[in-house]
């Protein structure tokens, strides 16, 4: 089964965020738990973390059907070692929220060398990062995003994110998430039934099926291999509506989180639909 959803609001409550999805058609969700443009937030109570815990329940999604984002302030990969003590104190704060509120998954932007330090570097701190946060709260496993290769981001090639995974040395513990526009614009053509064969193989043999979390799932704007992060409705860009049937119908990725972030949240229903529809979903 195919779980289809969309980056949904929590405004007023963790609580509405199950909600949302719902009534969208959704199901699955993603979501922050905290406010994403800031550093700190108030603890969870008790209260929230039921509210939430009963909403999921009455809305029918479990764990597995989850994916939560962290904050885009966070780098792992960070030079200044102060700075990355404070990134590394951030995402193991993401990550203990996330297991307060029973979440198996923390989807993340790997980080970025912001042109001080070597990629192999930086990919380094960013495992060594993260592995000194798992270590820190158990049950929740870190999943890392693949990027558009915009400016100095790590982890827009497979080769990176293999590498990632390998250091970070926790394979129980490690997944990552594919975003299709990030893809595209990082030179993964997806758009034509032969290009997603050629890509979706190389993923499997630098990276594997088995460590496939979740995926974002975006149209883009740029051209192949632009190297810009640019989402469109889907349909509506490059990839175009072929390659979504194409995942829609892979049976490789089954029972994860299919999750939308195109700009018009109006459209989220609808494509939705199309998604369940392509899959023989109702």
């Amino acid at each position: 089964m195919k779980y289809f959803g969309a980056h949904v609001s929590t405004q007023g409550g963790l609580f509405n965020a199950p909600v949302n999805a719902h009534q969208i058609g959704a199901t699955a969700f993603a979501l922050f738990t905290k406010n994403q443009r800031q550093w700190v937030a108030p603890a969870l109570t008790q209260d929230a973390i039921d509210a939430f815990f009963n909403a999921c329940q009455q809305n029918g999604y479990q764990a597995r059907q989850i994916l939560p984002h962290d904050s885009y302030l966070i780098n792992l990969g960070q030079p200044d070692n102060a700075k990355r003590a404070n990134a590394i104190q951030a995402f193991t704060h993401e990550l203990e929220r996330c297991r307060q509120l029973g979440l198996t998954m923390l989807n993340f932007h790997p980080g970025s060398s912001l042109k001080e330090i070597s990629d192999a570097e930086c990919i380094a701190r960013i495992a060594d990062s993260v592995r000194q946060s798992l270590d820190a709260v158990p049950g929740v496993t870190a999943v890392y995003e693949n990027t558009a290769g915009q400016g100095s981001n790590m982890g827009y090639t497979f080769e990176q994110l293999a590498e990632m995974l390998e250091q970070t040395d926790r394979n129980d513990r490690v997944g990552v998430c594919i975003d299709t526009c990030h893809a595209y614009a990082a030179g993964y053509d997806l758009a034509t039934d032969d290009a997603y064969a050629e890509t979706t193989a190389k993923f499997d043999r630098l990276i594997g099926f088995k460590y496939l979390k979740g995926m974002h799932l975006n149209d883009a704007r740029c051209e192949l291999g632009g190297k810009l992060d640019r989402h469109e409705p889907l349909g509506q860009g490059k990839l175009g509506w072929e390659t979504f049937r194409r995942i829609a119908q892979d049976a490789r990725i089954d029972e994860i989180p299919l999750i939308l972030e195109t700009p018009l949240p109006e459209n989220w229903a609808q494509e939705i639909a199309q998604l369940k529809a392509f899959a023989g979903e109702r």
